[in-house]
């Protein structure tokens, strides 16, 4: 048996317990119901509470997370059902997961079990390793509590006591049902975000964020290749694309769908990964290190929006995680989940989608979307290549806009570009594809264009838009 905390962080776990900050930031649990009997909710299996008459304390939570699950995104359901999570399911979860929250997640189990000297001596184990999770505090608190009385509850202290802490309790109930959805709900086997039409094999890995679940996703291409020409005629593939992380996140303190500078809200939409910043350089605040991405991107200052600066980053030293919104736009991780990805994603190649909510999809049911918009793609290649001009800027839209410069202060840009590749085959190497579906249907577009003859060429990426059942490219530019 592991030597427990300190008395010191004991009685701090303790005191949390007594102020009734437990009762909110595992499951804010009111009375629990009686359901003897009553089926696992959400799929997962639980074991009989020791206490007769009362379920145990993880069932109780999860009756109470899924009753509150459409309030998460104002749409019942979310898009993914429950899934039945017995042990060997909860194995194969704790991979995805950062190695904290797949200790929680185990201390979860132990406690649906009934098996309350192990969770607590996991629990004291966490605490000890991570003495600023506050969770893990808080369950702690708990288990030590259920050694003096029975605990009716996750979180069991007098009502009285949890009315001091009303603010906080409200933030912190909202961040434990995420975490308990995210372990319930799962996407579906071999499922990718919809976004995903095609990755070149230079993007190694993707980045999905469900702002509704506050989960990052992240994803391996574990070797789906792009056409190798568009000019040879062949259609890209769909991406291999494996779920290789899930990680719980903070967003902006006013939510998501950020419009202008300092309105503390986190933007919707495909971004890239620019930079990677070495936390020697950077303030506490922003932990072991920043991702940022490359927003405002083209669709953005297309529909005005303002502000810069958004980051992947982590958390400071005080703090383990942050609240479900408690940034000022950026995307917030614990450190060691940052870690994870800084020692994986690539700046330039790795895509960033961020959406309210994403959907999941099976990757063959995306080939029709894929191959419709490769036939305006090969039309807009083969006109290029043969230098016709006043074809060619058929396929751009009047909304044009290329860093203040509309089509017309552009398009002698394009002029030039073309008279002096003359009439030879281009070919569109490293094709990647993503969709995003709003008010508009857009399409971000990137590949390399080689000249017939010439080894190398130069990277572009384009933005286009289905104008009247028709895609128009509305930026275009070097990367």
């Amino acid at each position: 048996m592991n030597p427990r905390p300190p008395r010191s962080m004991r009685k701090w776990a303790l005191s949390i317990l007594a102020v009734g900050a437990t009762a909110v930031l595992l499951w804010s649990l009111t009375r629990p119901p009686a359901l003897p009997g009553t089926a696992p909710v959400g799929g997962l299996n639980t074991a009989p509470s020791n206490t007769v008459g009362q379920p145990s304390l993880l069932q109780s939570a999860l009756a109470k997370a899924q009753d509150a699950a459409s309030g998460l995104s104002g749409r019942e359901g979310l898009g993914l059902p429950p899934t039945r999570m017995g042990a060997q399911d909860l194995q194969q979860v704790f991979p995805l997961v950062g190695r904290e929250e797949a200790r929680l997640i185990e201390i979860y189990q132990l406690i649906s079990q009934t098996q309350h000297r192990e969770a607590l001596e996991k629990a004291e184990s966490l605490v000890r390793d991570h003495p600023n999770f506050q969770l893990a505090n808080l369950v702690l608190g708990d288990l030590l509590s259920a050694q003096t009385r029975p605990v009716r509850q996750l979180g069991d202290v007098p009502d009285t006591k949890a009315i001091a802490a009303l603010e906080q309790l409200a933030i912190l109930r909202d961040e434990s049902r995420r975490r308990l959805l995210a372990l319930t709900e799962r996407p579906p086997e071999g499922s990718i975000p919809s976004q995903f039409l095609t990755l070149a094999s230079q993007s190694r890995h993707a980045i999905a964020i469900d702002a509704s679940r506050s989960r990052l996703y992240l994803f391996e291409n574990t070797g789906a290749k792009a056409s190798a020409s568009a000019a040879a005629g062949d259609n890209p593939v769909a991406n291999s694309l494996r779920l290789v992380g899930d990680y719980y996140i903070s967003v902006g303190q006013s939510g998501i769908e950020k419009l202008l500078e300092g309105d503390k809200r986190t933007p919707l939409g495909v971004y890239y990964i620019t930079s990677n910043l070495n936390a020697a350089n950077l303030p506490d605040l922003y932990g072991v290190g920043a991702l940022p991405i490359n927003y405002p991107n083209a669709l953005d200052l297309q529909r005005g929006k303002t502000g810069s600066g958004i980051w992947l980053h982590g958390t400071p030293k005080e703090q383990f995680v942050r609240a479900p919104r408690a940034s000022d736009g950026c995307v917030v991780l614990s450190n060691p989940d940052l870690q994870s990805l800084l020692a994986r994603v690539q700046i330039r190649t790795t895509p960033v989608v961020i959406a309210a909510q994403l959907h999941w999809v099976k990757p063959e049911t995306l080939d029709p979307d894929r191959q419709q918009f490769q036939q305006a793609l090969e039309a807009w290649r083969s006109v290029k290549s043969q230098g016709d001009l006043t074809q060619l800027k058929g396929f751009y839209s009047e909304r044009f806009n290329n860093q203040g410069q509309k089509l017309a202060d552009w398009w002698p840009r394009m002029e030039g570009e073309v008279r002096g590749n003359g009439v030879r085959e281009l070919q569109l190497k490293d094709l990647s594809l993503l969709n995003w579906r709003d008010k508009d249907d857009t399409m971000v577009v990137t590949f390399g264009e080689v000249a017939a003859g010439q080894s190398r060429g130069v990277t572009k990426r384009q933005y286009w838009m289905r104008e009247s059942d028709q895609w128009k490219i509305f930026y275009e530019g070097s990367i």
